[in-house]
């Protein structure tokens, strides 16, 4: 089951493994099997109905990538970002019990690493939707600020969950990928214009000479290997997919 099926890094990620002989079931705001929309605790609910009656005897995977992008409210962007992806793998993870081999992976971004709002972060893991929602009322929605701490809070849940007696603990695997800047449908409109390639040559710099930016196929690439995972020791990582942004912004971690 992937979210944001219906484009982009999704969508790229859904013909992947269709293509590989994998049967996808697809959730998005139009165009997929499971129309719902996750920034909603509503939609969420419809969600895990509709995928629960198309997949009564369970799920191997659970992909959740919707998104929202800056600039927009900040409250919009962690209704989707971080409580739509959590609720996404915490209402579905029955379906994933059934699974002989289940895996679960989140989509952060190597914006996680930049100017984000600490106490915003530990309002959204302290798990009030409706206090964290009041609270993002007060940031910028023009500022880069909302939209990296929606994706550092849903990596901090990701490494804190994945060793949990619910994630690890019942032999589910649950891992991330962080993509760097990607040319999507979400992401167009900063390519095309001169100060939106300024700002990202400046936020996301690669190492790279060759490649000025990477494709949801290369995102799809290492999604697809995570969800479909043979071994059984990969646990709570987030595996940058970024043209090493971020081993430039982090060169002394290991």
């Amino acid at each position: 089951m992937i979210t944001g099926a219906a484009s982009g890094i999704g969508r790229a990620t859904r013909t992947t493994l269709e293509d590989q002989g994998h049967r996808v079931i697809g959730v998005d705001l139009h165009g997929v099997e499971v129309v719902a929309d996750l920034s909603t605790p509503g939609g969420r609910d419809v969600m895990a109905k509709a995928v629960t009656a198309l997949a009564t005897e369970g799920i191997d995977a659970v992909i959740a990538v919707a998104g929202r992008p800056a600039p927009a409210p900040v409250p919009a962007i962690l209704a989707l970002n971080y409580f739509g992806a959590v609720a996404t793998l915490e209402l579905l993870r029955p379906l994933l019990l059934k699974s002989q081999s289940p895996r679960a992976v989140a989509i952060t971004s190597t914006a996680s690493l930049t100017d984000y709002d600490p106490a915003l972060v530990d309002s959204c893991l302290a798990g009030d939707e409706a206090a964290t929602l009041l609270r993002a009322e007060d940031v910028d929605p023009n500022s880069a600020t909302g939209y990296a701490t929606s994706k550092h809070a849903l990596a901090k849940w990701l490494r804190r969950a994945a060793i949990s007696e619910d994630w690890a603990g019942s032999g589910i695997l649950l891992n991330g990928v962080a993509p760097g800047r990607t040319l999507t449908p979400m992401t167009e409109p900063f390519f095309a214009t001169e100060e939106g390639r300024a700002m990202l040559d400046e936020a996301t710099p690669i190492a790279l000479s060759d490649c000025p930016y990477g494709k949801p196929e290369e995102l799809a690439e290492v999604i697809s290997f995570l969800a479909t995972l043979r071994g059984r020791y990969l646990v709570g990582q987030i595996l940058y997919v970024d043209g090493g942004t971020e081993a430039i912004g982090r060169p002394q971690a290991i």
